[in-house]
């Protein structure tokens, strides 16, 4: 299978398994990215996503050139529906569960797109990010153009578009792409620690906070603060929202249920 999903303690974990060609995707590998992020959707017990790719040299390379439809133009491909962005994670809207990018190499094309679609980015040493598209004549069309623009400052975003270079782990944390750079010996106990850290919180106070991030950015302050997202209410009004309370003046730690 060119992607797998493993689900343990509240933790979704998504692997890329396709190392022989740098982790690309294909036409079944993005079906099937597609079905698992349903799937995770579906699940209330997940609290938290890792998304990362097999092996040691890259995250995901984006797209497998070497299985492009010679018959699909450049047009059509743009023309065809594809919401949800690559890998169905770069401009997906119905996912509020933290998810997590550990990026152990190469982070290119799609694979840097679908970066841009998590929540909190720990890479590797030697990792690399780049929308390489213009080298070989085509368009980050699946969320790269539009999400990078938003993410990082505009001369660095249009420093990396206009000339598709690719930039190391501590350059993209300068510019404030990722969240922490690891060693790669180190890399499993730095995603980890963020994961713990966001099973501390409330799950459903983590859905909403994403989903009024996620949802609100176009709007003004005072407009994004009137709006009654579904996740906002359902957390305001949880059992969790209690037991936080509670477990604080009980000086204990909470035990979230998730309702």
């Amino acid at each position: 299978m060119p992607v797998s999903l493993s689900i343990a303690d509240h933790v979704a974990r998504v692997t890329i398994d396709r190392p022989e060609v740098l982790n690309a995707l294909d036409r079944e590998a993005e079906m099937q990215m597609e079905t698992i992020w349903r799937q995770i959707e579906a699940d209330a017990s997940v609290r938290v996503v890792v998304l990362t790719g097999a092996g040691d040299r890259a995250f995901c390379t984006g797209a497998d050139m070497r299985n492009v439809d010679p018959g699909q133009t450049g047009l059509g491909y743009w023309a065809a529906s594809r919401p949800a962005g690559f890998g169905g994670i770069a401009l997906r809207e119905t996912l509020d569960i933290p998810v997590i990018a550990r990026v152990n190499g190469h982070a290119v094309g799609g694979g840097f797109e679908m970066v841009l679609g998590c929540d909190i980015v720990i890479a590797a040493e030697e990792a690399s990010f780049g929308l390489t598209e213009p080298r070989v004549g085509r368009l980050p069309l699946d969320g790269g153009m539009v999400l990078l623009q938003r993410q990082i400052a505009h001369r660095h975003a249009l420093g990396m578009l206009l000339t598709g270079r690719r930039i190391k782990a501590a350059e993209a944390l300068s510019f404030g792409l990722i969240n922490e750079v690891a060693s790669r010996d180190a890399l499993d106990a730095a995603v980890d620690r963020w994961v713990a850290e966001i099973l501390a919180c409330a799950p459903l106070s983590l859905r909403a906070i994403k989903q009024v991030m996620r949802r609100t950015g176009h709007l003004s302050p005072q407009e994004a603060q009137a709006l009654r997202l579904p996740a906002l209410v359902a957390a305001l009004g949880s059992e969790d929202s209690e037991e936080g309370v509670r477990a604080f003046r009980e000086k204990r730690k909470p035990v979230w249920q998730g309702r």
